[in-house]
């Protein structure tokens, strides 16, 4: 899953090398922890969030075929 995740940041991103994801999985939930460069997180979570909403219903779906849950916070 955090491969898929990192894909999908990366593409959005100008700077793809300041994408930091950090996983802390659970036993039925995973938590990724997003970091951007100040100047894309605008991109990442896009007007009035809904890039972010649909990064995490994709996440969501990838994470109930493994039967798990999903959390992805965006930290500045």
């Amino acid at each position: 899953m955090k491969d898929s995740l990192e894909t999908i940041i990366t593409s959005l991103v100008n700077n793809p090398s300041e994408v930091s994801i950090n996983e802390v999985d659970g036993e039925k939930q995973v938590v990724f922890e997003v970091r951007v460069a100040n100047s894309d997180m605008g991109k990442v979570i896009g007007r009035e969030g809904r890039i972010a909403k649909a990064i995490r219903t994709i996440m969501k779906a990838l994470a109930a075929k493994e039967r798990k849950k999903v959390t992805i916070e965006f930290i500045d």
